[in-house]
């Protein structure tokens, strides 16, 4: 980190462990993901069932009240960050072909 940093940084950097975790946990279940960095924008993890294309979900992780939390798109919790198998679990859920 450079001495100009304000710890966006260091930020960024907890960010991308935190949703690279949850990739790790979610590809045992089968899924596809990728770490997407957009310039000027929070990383964010791109989820595909492999079997159903159309069920796909960005996924992204924010501090908030009580500790870092998993968010889906559309800005609802998903787990706390540090419950990395339930996050798992429920995204799993959600992308699975019915």
């Amino acid at each position: 980190m450079t001495p100009d940093d304000t710890g966006t940084a260091a930020l960024s950097k907890t960010r991308i462990e935190y949703l690279e975790e949850l990739g790790g946990e979610l590809v045992k279940r089968g899924l596809r993901v990728r770490l997407l960095l957009p310039r000027g924008q929070s990383p964010s993890l791109h989820v595909v069932n492999p079997d159903v294309s159309a069920l796909t979900e960005n996924i992204l992780v924010e501090q908030g009240a009580g500790g870092w939390w998993y968010w889906w798109s559309w800005a609802e919790r998903i787990a706390a960050a540090d419950d990395v198998t339930a996050a798992a679990d429920r995204v799993a859920r959600v992308l699975a072909a019915r």
